[in-house]
């Protein structure tokens, strides 16, 4: 475990795609969607804290949910929760933190991770990180994490490497956005390309360099802090400034146009726990393939339904198949799995509808 070694957990996301368990006043990595004792984000943090001490991991999320972390992660400093003012996507967030952390330590190797997936076989997932955590210590390069794919999942964006390439470690050839079953197809096909996990290592000068390079607007914007970082003066500059960041990704921003991208095929299973679907197939199952969290459910002629309640409600159903059955406080969805991608817009829609009629 080296001094060296750094994190950045993204917490920011409203996982509009689980409602109504998440909901953008508690959105999903706040919540244990596993049923394993632990919310999403606790899970990663001490899954990150086998390799990087605890003081060096950073939450990075939005000021509503600041009392939120501290309440799941107290032994989490104050000056390691990163707020950010408003919604700007992954790069300048980024962008933000690493030079955070160049102030604390220019030495630095950083990990920035999603707070809300899910991933089998620790171990593992800790031996990835310290090969790309080497490589990135000894070369300039941006390297990411990539998933041996499974299936030919839509949802999901694909890293595509140079299938001459016999190394372990994969030069990137380019990023693909998320493709059409057919797409997809062919990609699973061809055996030379991973699935995006979203975890990307570098050295911070390596990043910084980066962002110098491609975003540099972005980067005169938030250097202009530079002396304020870390003191007490900081929070008032980024009050003003943050917002005036490009609402951009790390991948648009930097990932898609640098040359020095490199994958490590990761050894670990991994699951973006990114809707009900995703989550279904996580979950320990009845002899009909169905998914219950927290309810006592009676099924009959009803297969490959996920059911999920408050604490131990009872729920009879007949005849459902591939359903995702939600009840939580005052909103019940049953709604068919295969359209699941569409619960976001619902969502999106009563909420601006209530507010609407409250008008």
């Amino acid at each position: 475990m080296s001094s060296n070694y750094y994190a950045i957990v993204m917490a920011g996301g409203v996982g509009s795609r689980f409602w109504p368990v998440s909901t953008p006043e508690f959105p999903k990595q706040f919540h244990d969607m596993l049923g394993s004792g632990y919310t999403l984000i606790q899970k990663t943090f001490n899954r990150l804290a086998l390799l990087i001490p605890k003081e060096n991991i950073l939450i990075l999320t939005n000021e509503s949910y600041k009392d939120i972390v501290k309440e799941q992660l107290p032994f989490v400093s104050s000056e390691n929760i990163i707020l950010e003012p408003a919604m700007r996507n992954t790069a300048p967030c980024i962008l933000y933190a690493a030079m955070k952390i160049k102030k604390m330590n220019p030495e630095a190797v950083m990990v920035v991770a999603p707070s809300d997936h899910w991933i089998e076989d620790e171990l593992q997932f800790v031996s990835n990180l310290q090969r790309t955590f080497d490589i990135c210590e000894r070369d300039r390069v941006l390297m990411t994490l990539g998933i041996l794919p499974t299936f030919p999942n839509t949802g999901y964006g694909y890293i595509e490497f140079n299938k001459l390439d016999s190394r372990p470690i994969k030069k990137v050839v380019q990023f693909r956005e998320k493709p059409d079953y057919v797409t997809a197809r062919k990609f699973i096909q061809s055996r030379h390309f991973l699935w995006n996990s979203g975890i990307f290592v570098w050295s911070v000068q390596s990043i910084l360099e980066a962002f110098q390079h491609f975003q540099l607007e972005m980067y005169d914007l938030f250097l202009a802090g530079e002396n304020l970082y870390n003191t007490s003066q900081e929070k008032e500059f980024i009050d003003l400034n943050y917002s005036k960041a490009s609402n951009i990704s790390i991948d648009y921003a930097i990932m898609e146009k640098a040359n020095n991208v490199y994958v490590l095929p990761a050894t670990f299973d991994w699951n973006d726990l990114g809707t009900w679907g995703s989550l279904h197939d996580k979950l320990p199952k009845d002899e009909s393939d169905n998914a219950i969290v927290n309810a006592q459910a009676f099924c009959e002629n009803s297969t490959n339904n996920i059911i999920r309640t408050d604490k131990s409600k009872i729920v009879v159903i007949d005849g459902l198949n591939d359903y995702i059955i939600v009840d939580r406080q005052d909103v019940l969805l049953i709604y068919p799995k295969k359209k699941e991608q569409e619960i976001k817009n619902i969502s999106q829609a009563i909420e601006a509808k209530l507010q609407n009629d409250e008008l």
